[in-house]
């Protein structure tokens, strides 16, 4: 009898192979964090943890129960979900915004639904999977330029004139934690007549003025911001995404984008903690400055000690191991020594540039990031000065 193609026999051979590479993956996390102190986290506020945020969900929770029972064009949109819509429209100076349950499904929603099937869709060669997935899923033609190469798109734009032409790129890659060109390729879409839609879940809530994000911190007007999708799971340590701009692109998600209209709506609990931790961010500044000058103080300290750190100005500070093996012996010693920071391999990163990616959050006190270094001052000692 022939053997499935989806038995345990058929995928032995791949998993003792992803094995043997050092590239096995699997979840992790804990109940509570007394045991590591966790710089693998995306909580850059530490609004996850705040009081006035839990608070929200709870209340909600008490009153009307855990789920939103629908999709929200049935009976899932409750007045919270329309409040976090609207301030969040109005806190990044646009007509409207869309809530989504993930990041991952607004840029499915975004890539896959605006182009109707026609043009092209460029991207930045780093950007997010769900970029990629949602690219892929368009059926338009579709390419990805050299990291941050603008005179590269410059080139494929000028050989596209007259189609439609989407233009997408993370606003932080969320890998090196570099910032995307984000004025050049606003004033290139301009002219060009193509739509620029920035993901920008690892600068929105920690980069610009009162956090607003990385477009505002390179100055771009948000008149050159058709669309922006932001998260709420990760400054605002919360869940969900949502996508920002013009009216009748919103609009034309809400008629058209699978991902929206075939999902059930996010918990209104988590609408309203959002809407909370939102509010907490404006009124909490301090919160934004001490996560970057963590940032900053660590990556200083980190190179002064020979290690290879990304380019970033953000609260993600990769190390750069270049093996699978390195990376995961420096993720290993971290452990032992009380932190939690994970390895990040590739397929995820590319070949020969694994990592351990630490971020920091507003939670994290400096004796922690002293902690911190010191473990890796010990293993620097013990593997490379012999």
């Amino acid at each position: 009898m022939h053997t499935p193609w989806f038995s345990e026999a058929a995928f032995a051979s791949r998993f003792k192979r992803l094995k043997q590479q050092k590239a096995w993956r699997q979840p992790h996390g804990f109940a509570d964090n007394s045991h590591f102190i966790n710089f693998s986290g995306h909580d850059y506020l530490g609004l996850s943890q705040h009081g006035a945020v839990k608070a929200a969900a709870q209340k909600v929770i008490q009153e009307n129960g855990v789920g939103s029972t629908g999709s929200a064009l049935v009976c899932g949109h409750s007045h919270y979900h329309a409040a976090l819509e609207q301030e969040l429209a109005a806190f990044l100076h646009q007509p409207k915004a869309l809530l989504f349950h993930s990041g991952y499904s607004a840029n499915l929603a975004v890539l896959g639904t605006l182009l109707l099937g026609q043009g092209a869709i460029f991207l930045d060669r780093l950007s997010h999977a769900s970029l990629i997935e949602g690219a892929l899923h368009s059926g338009v033609y579709f390419r990805r330029f050299q990291h941050k190469k603008v005179a590269q798109l410059s080139q494929w734009l000028g050989q596209h004139k007259g189609k439609p032409i989407m233009v997408a790129t993370d606003g932080v890659f969320s890998m090196d934690g570099d910032e995307a060109p984000l004025r050049e390729l606003a004033k290139l879409c301009q002219q060009q007549g193509a739509l620029l839609y920035v993901d920008d879940a690892h600068g929105f809530g920690v980069l610009g003025p009162q956090g607003k994000g990385t477009a505002a911190k390179a100055g771009v007007p948000t008149s050159q911001l058709p669309l922006t999708m932001v998260t709420l799971s990760k400054a605002l340590g919360v869940a969900g995404a949502a996508v920002v701009g013009k009216a009748h692109l919103i609009d034309a998600l809400i008629q058209y984008a699978k991902p929206y209209i075939y999902t059930t709506a996010m918990p209104p609990a988590m609408a309203a903690a959002g809407l909370a931790a939102l509010n907490v961010m404006q009124e909490e500044p301090w919160r934004q400055e001490k996560v970057l000058a963590l940032a900053q103080y660590f990556r200083q300290e980190a190179h002064h000690m020979g290690y290879t750190v990304a380019p970033s100005n953000t609260p993600i500070q990769p190390l750069i191991l270049g093996s699978n093996e390195a990376a995961l012996s420096l993720s290993y010693w971290l452990r032992d020594s009380g932190m939690w920071a994970v390895a990040i391999r590739p397929p995820t990163v590319p070949e020969g540039s694994a990592r351990v990616r630490i971020s920091f959050s507003a939670l994290h006190r400096k004796a922690d990031v002293r902690r911190l270094l010191a473990a890796l001052y010990d293993y620097s000692k013990a593997h490379w000065r012999l």
